[in-house]
């Protein structure tokens, strides 16, 4: 019969003694990390749930030509210093950034745009980019998903507006999408100095106007009555096209002239925070003062 030495059958002994050892000290650390895991994941859940409800709605901003978001974002806070309603705890603040392309009418130079360029100044008939203008609705539309899936807000609670060409596809965002006619349409729609584009293939694209959610689709139209790059005359080519074409109810839209050029004023802002704020919170007021 073999014979076992001590020596060997001591570090045998205390081999396997090491790993009973190890082995309970790693389940016990798996388990461990395993209910942190959970725990962090709850955590995160609750916070994230508690996040989107503190939002009441949404402002969904496209700047314009050459700019950047960093253009306009000073509207989170002048327009919460003039309705407290539109506080960034109320109002989620979005600023998308334009591609950058090549413009036609900088000879093909790139800069940040949200669709390509053919005549300058941009006049009643002036040649559009159908591409790249779907193109932005559809960045613009992510945005939409975005905010109702990571905050909980519902597209009846976002106003989608821009400035200039940011203005042309916030139009299109809300009065040619048929995903925007999709449940209650957008609380709102904001065009500052802004031109209708496409105009054929909107009107083509209304559907039964009587069950459509986007003729009830709010709209401020803030124009400088001096522009010399998207024309005054667009102002009212795109109200009488969306209004009698169209099918969307006059009294829902706000137009407001300024003594300006192609640009922004003080004034303006003040008109655009007391829209937005009615769109958004108007309904809620008066429910609170049928409750009294």
């Amino acid at each position: 019969m073999a014979t076992i030495c001590p020596s060997k059958l001591l570090s045998s002994l205390l081999f396997l003694f090491l790993f009973f050892v190890l082995a309970t000290v790693f389940n016990h650390s798996n388990n461990s990390n395993h209910n942190l895991d959970s725990y962090l994941s709850v955590s995160a859940m609750s916070t994230s749930k508690t996040a989107s409800c503190s939002y009441r709605g949404a402002l969904i901003f496209l700047h314009g030509l050459g700019d950047t978001p960093r253009g306009w974002s000073n509207l989170e806070q002048s327009l919460p210093r003039l309705r407290p309603n539109l506080d960034p705890s109320n109002v989620k603040y979005v600023f998308p950034a334009a591609p950058t392309i090549p413009l036609t009418i900088n000879g093909g130079a790139t800069m940040p745009g949200w669709f390509d360029l053919f005549d300058w100044p941009i006049a009643v008939g002036s040649k559009d980019d159908p591409e790249g203008l779907m193109r932005s609705v559809a960045q613009i539309e992510t945005e939409v998903e975005r905010l109702e899936r990571d905050h909980g807000i519902p597209p009846n609670k976002i106003v989608i507006g821009g400035f200039s060409q940011g203005g042309a596809v916030a139009l299109l965002s809300c009065y040619h999408q048929k995903k925007a006619a999709e449940g209650k349409g957008f609380a709102g729609c904001v065009g500052l100095s802004a031109w209708l584009t496409i105009p054929e293939e909107v009107v083509r694209e209304g559907t039964d106007k009587k069950d459509d959610p986007r003729t009830t689709i709010p709209l401020f139209w803030g124009h400088g009555t001096y522009d010399d790059k998207v024309l005054f005359e667009q102002q009212k080519f795109g109200i009488e096209t969306l209004t009698n074409e169209f099918g969307l109810d006059y009294k829902l839209i706000t137009q407001t002239q300024y003594p300006m050029g192609h640009e922004s004023s003080t004034r303006e802002t003040e008109d655009l925070a007391e829209f937005i704020d009615n769109v958004l919170f108007g309904s809620d007021d008066a429910a609170k003062a049928d409750r009294r």
